[in-house]
């Protein structure tokens, strides 16, 4: 069995991100950049797949600038076997990504395809049911527990009411929450043999894609700076200030 990993380099989660004077969007420049929370969990949990011999193959895919190379070689240093970068300096939108997404699954044909649920960057939770309806394969998002046999796959789904459980024909789409796993550790010697691995770069034209934006960014600002509490004497006070002043009851 073959499974694709969809990975992207985002504002490492440790960074305060900054708004450019222009509010044209956030400063990425001489930041520290990581792979996507998420999409670590996706990296781990088809690493797992791996050595429990359910999968054969774990194949790594990103799509951006030339840097992206860097959020490969992490996912290959994880257990990923390979690593394709989409290599583009347009602004990529998840409608894009999902058909780049959807042109290497026509060509790798990989049985199982996992993202993580949503960038922490643009936080759009798009592109896996995006990539489902495109690919016309049945999807499971927010999963917290994945389990294969034969050509079935049963995820266990995060919704609001619960716990959902589904089982889906394999080939399938599934995007992963925060309780699906926790990543392991990269350590020194599988960075060095990351290196080593296959890593080959294309770019969205040749997969036939058209990634133009579709929507457009008209500013970008930072949310308005929280104001300093205040100590109430009373409960009667509380409940006036919150109904008066903060009008929140």
């Amino acid at each position: 069995m073959k499974v694709l990993v969809a990975v992207k380099r985002v504002l490492d989660a440790n960074v305060k991100a900054q708004v450019k004077a222009d509010g044209t969007g956030v400063n990425i420049a001489s930041v520290k950049m990581s792979m996507n929370p998420f999409d670590e969990i996706a990296v781990e949990e088809a690493v797992r797949l791996k050595e429990q011999g359910v999968v054969t193959e774990v194949i790594a895919v990103s799509c951006g600038v030339a840097q992206c190379q860097e959020t490969l070689r992490t996912a290959m240093a994880i257990g990923a076997d390979r690593g394709i970068l989409v290599q583009t300096d347009d602004e990529l939108q998840p409608l894009a990504v999902a058909k780049i997404l959807k042109a290497l699954v026509d060509k790798e044909q990989p049985q199982l395809v996992i993202l993580g649920k949503q960038a922490i960057d643009d936080d759009a939770n798009q592109t896996g049911q995006m990539l489902a309806a495109l690919a016309d394969l049945p999807q499971a998002t927010f999963a917290s527990k994945v389990e294969v046999s034969a050509d079935k796959v049963n995820v266990t789904r995060e919704v609001d009411g619960g716990l959902e459980t589904i089982s889906l024909s394999l080939p399938a789409v599934i995007t992963t929450d925060l309780r699906l796993n926790e990543p392991r550790y990269v350590t020194l010697p599988n960075i060095m043999k990351a290196k080593k691995k296959q890593l080959d770069t294309v770019k969205p034209e040749d997969l036939g894609v058209d990634v133009k934006p579709r929507l457009k960014t008209l500013k970008v600002s930072e949310p308005p700076k929280r104001g300093a509490g205040i100590k109430v004497p009373d409960v009667a006070t509380l409940v006036d200030k919150l109904k008066n002043e903060a009008k929140v009851i």
